[in-house]
């Protein structure tokens, strides 16, 4: 009997660290990452947001199961620099793209797509991408992404019913016939048979299906709720969906009724990735983000004061104000993040290459403006740094520039030269009581915050007249 004692604890001794072993393999499973932003989505859009009027279960669902950000700040205020702020961890003082244009992102800069290719995982691009255009250095393919499906140009993705999307650098040409169409594939549908978003639907849990047994990094730029405006021009329809679903018998316009339909779909989508994930078992394994590229649009007839879209923040996409950057922002991540848990930590889209590199473990290399905020998803408050300030400049309307510093937010218009507004966000959210004139220490600080943040560009300079606060704040209430 005394011989087989060494044997038997041999055979603990194996077992012991064949459980090491797995346990190890486990801990250091890479998580996937799915991040998804949705275009032209207001603060108060979403149900777990306050929204009364719009059922959006799925994307509550992620809140329920996650954490809810309450001061979490897009890019920019409009499409383009938002995108390239997100991808390249570079704020809107020191980022390439800085407004809506035909700009390509160059050989050298870096995107979250690159930072996670080099850390093994393979990378999907589903929706709008907005930096690059075909054959240029700055297609999704050459910025870091093996698969891209979707528009390249934002002006092609106001039509939701376009002849072709791109697979990769390849058009595929769909059944939707556009008289007169666009240099960019822009224009307005006189037969409608292929919905893009259910194509991108279709595509993305294609990816899903195909990279489920590797790490893999999903970017789900849809384009919904954003206005089909060259429809709007034409036929005074300036949504785009199948039908009306829920909505159909409401009171309400057509426009509403679209309106409200576009964001129930999205959220629609939002629930077939999740359900995918859990198909295949990857929901506990993967993190996913929620978020918007900018605040809710007045645009092709939409009023998103019907819906409260910007909740209860003022203004609007294109604004400095909160309503044209704060955004939802959700991520849920099974047995990692406390289920319905909410955070005031100030963080942005800015933060997400340097949280993304935190997540899987790699040390960034490249210049940022970007804090991780991991600890935050953690519950690791105490190790959690915070910005000494966040910092947008935007060169339509005359130019503005904004700054997020602790409580306070400082607006500037026209860059540089206009007079500075201060607000308090802690007393007053929807940023009503300018308090400059009874602060002026603080207005000289936040004039050299301002002129630290901002670094050079010759492809943006300011032109125009700035529009004054209290016209954007008529023409805000108007729309």
């Amino acid at each position: 009997m005394n011989k087989r004692i060494p044997h038997f604890l041999a055979a603990c001794l194996c077992l012991q660290l064949f459980g090491a072993f797995v346990a190890a393999g486990a801990a250091n499973e890479k998580p996937n990452i799915v991040y998804i932003m949705a275009d032209d989505l207001g603060y108060g859009d979403l149900g777990c947001y306050g929204q009364q009027l719009i059922k959006t279960p799925n994307i509550d669902r992620l809140a329920e199961n996650g954490m809810r950000f309450t001061d979490f700040y897009a890019g920019s205020t409009v499409c383009a620099p938002s995108r390239c702020v997100l991808m390249t961890g570079l704020d809107t003082g020191h980022c390439y793209i800085r407004g809506n244009g035909k700009n390509n992102l160059r050989p050298e800069d870096v995107t979250v797509g690159e930072l996670l290719k080099d850390a093994g995982y393979a990378t999907g691009l589903v929706g709008k991408w907005g930096l690059g255009h075909e054959g240029s250095t700055g297609t999704p393919n050459r910025q870091g992404f093996d698969f891209f499906f979707g528009y390249m140009d934002q002006h092609h993705a106001h039509l939701f019913y376009p002849t072709f999307l791109l697979k990769n650098e390849t058009r595929v040409s769909l059944r939707n016939v556009v008289p007169n169409e666009g240099k960019w594939g822009q224009g307005v549908a006189s037969e409608k048979i292929d919905y893009s978003p259910a194509l991108m639907i279709d595509e993305t849990l294609q990816f899903i299906d195909r990279k489920k047994d590797e790490p893999f990094f999903m970017y789900l730029a849809y384009t919904l709720p954003h206005a089909n405006n060259e429809a709007w021009k034409e036929t005074g329809d300036g949504t785009a969906v199948p039908d009306y679903g829920i909505y159909k018998d409401k009171p309400w316009s057509n426009q509403d009724k679209g309106q409200a339909a576009m964001v129930g779909y999205l959220d629609d989508m939002v629930g077939q990735v999740v359900d995918r994930l859990e198909r295949h078992g990857l929901i506990d394994n993967t993190v996913i983000f929620f978020t918007s590229d900018n605040g809710p649009h007045s645009e092709a007839g939409n009023n998103p004061t019907f819906f409260n879209a910007n909740g209860p923040v003022t203004g609007i996409k294109r604004a400095m104000y909160d309503g044209g950057i704060r955004v939802p922002m959700i991520v849920q991540w099974p047995g990692k993040i406390k289920a319905g848990s909410t955070t005031t930590q100030v963080a942005g889209a800015v933060d997400f290459m340097s949280t993304a590199a935190d997540i899987v473990g790699e040390r960034l290399t490249v210049p940022t403006n970007g804090i991780s905020f991991l600890p935050t998803l953690l519950g690791k408050k105490r190790q959690q740094k915070n910005h000494e300030y966040l910092y947008w400049e935007f060169y339509e309307q005359g130019s503005k520039q904004a700054i997020r510093k602790g409580k306070w937010k400082a607006i500037r218009r026209p860059m540089f030269t206009g007079p500075i507004e201060i607000y308090d966000l802690s007393k007053d959210i929807a940023e009503e009581n300018d308090l400059a004139k009874r602060n002026p220490e603080m207005v000289s600080t936040f004039e050299k915050l301002f002129a630290d943040g901002h670094t050079a560009n010759p492809d943006w300079q300011v032109k125009g007249n700035s529009i004054s606060a209290a016209a954007e704040r008529i023409e805000m209430r108007e729309k």
